[in-house]
């Protein structure tokens, strides 16, 4: 597991954390039930699109692997086939569509 991903996974359980604490101190006031139940079915989701969506530094692991593999040509006419000069340039939200095609390579 990357660095990167490994602190994004830290932060999102700091905020689960920062959200037990709050509905905790809700449920003492009387106002729980509202703050509790809504925000946990959100976080599910947005949970399991960030593990779908391919991070900038897989597709680069995985464009890497391709160029020292001796497709370097193919690399580039990949990246420009999303409008792009460079692999940063390619939005995020299309990074599963590159992976896709890199493998296909």
């Amino acid at each position: 597991m990357s660095k990167i991903k490994l602190a994004l996974e830290v932060v999102s359980d700091l905020r689960s954390l920062a959200d037990s604490i709050e509905a905790l101190f809700g449920a003492a006031e009387g106002n729980a039930p509202e703050a509790e139940s809504k925000p946990e079915p959100e976080k599910a989701e947005q949970t399991e699109a960030k593990e779908k969506q391919p991070t900038l530094e897989e597709v680069r692991a995985k464009l890497a692997e391709l160029s020292q593999s001796g497709k370097q040509s193919q690399v580039k006419k990949l990246i420009s086939e999303f409008g792009a000069k460079k692999l940063s340039d390619i939005p995020e939200e299309r990074y599963a569509q590159v992976l896709q095609k890199a493998e296909e390579l």
